[in-house]
């Protein structure tokens, strides 16, 4: 039985192990995809430092941000073929439920993600249905790409969909890893006026460059919601909170105007506090934002090949498989925006 590397979690285990695994065979109707690489997300940290457990009891292999190259298909795939470059969503949809049905295909309700589900992509092959894998556009770099899969397509939906940008609004963008600045890039695309808000300067100054028209160093600014409402004349038209903190989401709340909408994108995995009646008086408004629908995938996709959207800034450190435990490292530091793992041998 051919055997492949892959980064296996383990139940209450804070590191993966690599280890040697079978190759999965493609049953029918899917497709084996060999994985240029994968991208490393916070969700990942949850499952390894915070106990947050996946639905497939370990031991499960994790990734879910992968791109790569279909090696085999199995029986009755047609819309793909071997040696085509592809992008696997994070998220697979069913395309039966009330909400894929009613175009909300990204809270699906029978969702399965790598990583978490099924075995994800932090291998050298990941098999999954042939349907949901997104042809990748001539040109566009498969380990780039990779991050399309989640943080990119992620900010897509909620700037687009959930937050509603639109031009000449003020847009305030909490945090500046992968996702963060991914919604800097596409609220500036909408043309906003987007203030970055980070306790990292190299982080916000990259910011800068991607298309934030102001920032606020929330580690020398110890009111940063204050600030913003100084600059912005009572507040922004819309927040959004991208780290996933009990402690931040109500700050970026406090930074919206009067009629302002805060989206929460990140994950927080304790109780927030907001005043219900500031909501209620000032007629505010506050949404969750939650991954991407599969049908956004090429447009954002077209965006990345045409320069519009800029991939590289992001993709700030590549490591093969074998040191995926540093790459977590990293995350854990701040050192990296979005870091690749490379499998192969």
């Amino acid at each position: 039985m051919a055997t492949m590397k892959a980064g296996v979690y383990l139940a209450g285990a804070k590191a993966l192990e690599i280890k040697d695994v079978p190759v999965p065979d493609p049953a029918p109707g899917e497709a084996r995809v060999k994985v240029a690489a994968c991208g490393l997300c916070h969700t990942d940290l949850h499952y390894l430092d915070h106990g947050v457990p996946t639905f497939k009891k370990p031991p499960i292999i994790l990734g879910h941000e992968p791109a790569g190259h279909v090696d085999a298909v199995g029986a009755g795939v047609t819309n793909v073929k071997a040696g085509q470059a592809v992008l696997v969503p994070a998220v697979l949809t069913c395309g039966e439920c009330n909400m894929c049905r009613t175009g909300r295909s990204n809270i699906c309700e029978k969702m399965q993600m790598l990583g978490n589900h099924i075995d994800g992509a932090f291998a050298e092959y990941v098999c999954v249905r042939a349907r949901d894998l997104i042809p990748l556009p001539a040109g566009l770099d498969p380990v780039l790409a990779s991050i399309v899969a989640d943080a990119v397509t992620t900010a897509y939906h909620a700037v687009v969909h959930r937050a509603q940008v639109r031009a000449g609004e003020t847009v305030a963008i909490f945090g500046c890893g992968g996702v963060g600045l991914s919604a800097v890039q596409f609220a500036a695309i909408a043309g906003a006026h987007v203030i970055a808000v980070d306790l990292d300067a190299a982080k916000l100054a990259l910011a800068k460059t991607l298309g934030a028209a102001d920032t606020v160093d929330a580690k020398a600014d110890p009111e940063p919601a204050k600030t913003i409402k100084k600059k912005t004349g009572g507040g922004v038209d819309k927040a959004m909170e991208c780290i996933g903190s009990h402690k931040v989401i109500p700050v970026a709340h406090n930074a919206i105007r009067t009629g302002g909408r805060l989206v929460i994108v990140g994950f927080a995995d304790k109780p927030v506090e907001m005043s219900a009646g500031k909501i209620m008086f000032m007629e505010q408004e506050v949404v969750g934002s939650l991954g991407c629908r599969p049908v956004d995938f090429p447009r954002v996709l077209s965006m990345c090949a045409s320069g519009q959207y800029k991939l590289e800034p992001l993709v700030t450190s590549r490591r093969p498989l074998e040191k995926v435990n540093e790459a977590f490292d990293e995350l854990r530091a701040g050192k990296s925006v979005r870091s690749v793992v490379i499998p192969g041998r």
